[in-house]
């Protein structure tokens, strides 16, 4: 059974980082002493669910957590500076910092340390999250010790909820485009003027012609989708900008 330990503090370790091609060594109180952290902590970078969910929600929600108290979001995995380094990079995680927890010493000290040697991964952490204030845990959220990799409770928004659960959470912004495009850079700039961010797709560089027709069944750009939901094009999101501010 994997033991919470809510009210307790966090181990003193030292991670072994890397800056600017450099060996940086980062203690447990640097990280933690007088701030409030999130810490996630995940089986192993470029994994599967590590990358398509665990790093990217926090990352995208890392801005709001911030607004509401929290000084830093840290991912932490059993893995050394340079993967994790390549890793933040590959993600675009940078509102996240990544700490290297390399031979397992601050998951062995939290009770995390799981072997997965049916994967061939030797030990790693199991998945979890908590909330750390001036190093002491105060909230814990732990998977399930069942077998497998489960992931139900460790996630960003159940930890919005937690420390904000009014908070508003950014929409989910895709915007297709191609260069030189007039309409794509008006449509854009809108979207920065009211706050919201968005990942952008050029034609010919991330996607065809053929795509957008299966998407939209247009082939014209721009093209804006928000929380799953097709907008249009510039036009479009303009009166839906409007609609939005008015509500």
């Amino acid at each position: 059974m994997l033991e919470n330990r809510e009210s307790q503090q966090v181990p003193q370790v030292t991670f072994r980082t890397r800056k600017d091609h450099e060996w940086l060594k980062v203690s447990s109180d640097e990280v933690f002493r007088g701030k409030t952290v999130i810490v996630f902590s995940l089986p192993g970078a470029f994994t599967p669910t590590c990358s398509s969910t665990h790093v990217p929600r926090y990352n995208q929600l890392a801005p709001v957590f911030k607004q509401h108290g929290v000084d830093e979001v840290i991912c932490v995995s059993v893995n050394d500076a340079f993967v994790m380094n390549e890793w933040r990079n590959e993600q675009k995680a940078f509102n996240i910092t990544f700490l290297p927890d390399g031979n397992g010493d601050f998951s062995r000290g939290m009770g995390m340390l799981v072997p997965k040697t049916d994967l061939g991964f030797g030990e790693r952490s199991w998945r979890y999250a908590m909330l750390v204030k001036d190093g002491v845990i105060v909230k814990q959220f732990i998977e399930a010790d069942v077998p497998g990799d489960p992931f139900e409770v460790s996630d960003a928004d159940t930890m919005l909820d937690y420390i904000a659960p009014n908070a508003a959470k950014p929409s989910d912004v895709t915007v297709f485009t191609r260069e030189g495009c007039e309409y794509c850079v008006r449509a854009k700039g809108m979207l920065r003027d009211a706050g919201m961010t968005f990942e952008e797709l050029v034609l010919n560089r991330d996607f065809s012609e053929s795509t957008i027709r299966a998407v939209s069944g247009q082939s014209t750009v721009p093209q804006v989708f928000i929380n799953g939901d097709y907008i249009g094009g510039s036009d479009a999101l303009e009166e839906y900008l409007k609609k939005r501010q008015a509500a």
